[in-house]
């Protein structure tokens, strides 16, 4: 290389390095409007599915619920009604923008693999905790992949797996009475763009914000965390939520 051709270098890595100093850094409570997205709720039958689906659709948030049984879906949506509607698992998935998966952890692989074309390209929030309960209380299960967000990823490979909405009282999600949701919500994922979605879908439940807490392979111990607020609410007679201090 020449004195010349050095030189041209030098001044060609100053000015990326200046222009890497001027970019702006994201504010990272700039989030996205979510609110012309449809959210479908996969287990919307049960209690928790059924408690973000009523606080989604309260908030202004198109919501279907899905189930096995396209009957048993339409019937809850008409008991929360809201705009609410019911479909069977698979038409909820391919209706959907936002596939939040809420159903019970004996079924969750299965349901999974039943889906993985219908999910395909869609953005996929895992929220089941996969937990035992003895004479001792609950207690957090080994998943061979890890967490159950884990699980998710790679039985869909063409989603975009995120995890969220774990620590949330199913009781407080469907009282009516409760105006606001006093949590944060942490959201876990491997594409910023996918966490700030669902963030921002978090954040449309009044009371509720939700927070970027790492990615996929630190859901285990969040997910885990269900146990220790169960074992809070049972000596407490509570409905005890996580909120993040300092953020």
């Amino acid at each position: 290389m020449t004195s010349t051709d050095s030189t041209q270098a030098k001044a060609q890595a100053q000015a990326q390095a200046q222009q890497t100093q001027k970019r702006p850094v994201k504010d990272p409570w700039e989030l996205p409007d979510v609110s012309g997205l449809v959210v479908g709720v996969l287990g919307g039958t049960g209690d928790q599915g059924r408690g973000l689906a009523y606080r989604l659709a309260r908030a202004g948030q198109k919501v279907i619920i899905g189930s096995r049984a396209a009957d048993r879906a339409q019937t809850a949506a008409d008991e929360l009604g809201l705009g609410v509607e019911g479909a069977d698992n698979a038409e909820c998935a391919r209706r959907s923008d936002i596939v939040i998966i809420a159903v019970p952890w004996e079924g969750h692989a299965k349901t999974l693999e039943a889906l993985r074309e219908d999910l395909a390209g869609k953005l996929v929030v895992d929220c089941v905790n996969p937990l035992g309960f003895d004479k001792q209380g609950a207690y957090a299960l080994q998943v061979e992949e890890g967490s159950a967000a884990q699980q998710a990823a790679a039985l869909l490979p063409d989603s975009r797996v995120t995890a969220a909405f774990h620590h949330l009282s199913a009781v407080l999600l469907q009282d009516e009475s409760v105006e606001e949701i006093d949590t944060d919500v942490m959201v876990l994922g491997e594409v910023r763009a996918d966490t700030d979605i669902v963030q921002a879908l978090a954040a449309r439940i009044p009371g509720m914000r939700g927070v970027f807490a790492g990615r996929l392979r630190n859901a285990h111990q969040v997910e885990a965390l269900v146990a220790n607020l169960i074992s809070t609410n049972r000596r407490y007679k509570s409905h005890a939520g996580l909120r993040v201090t300092d953020v």
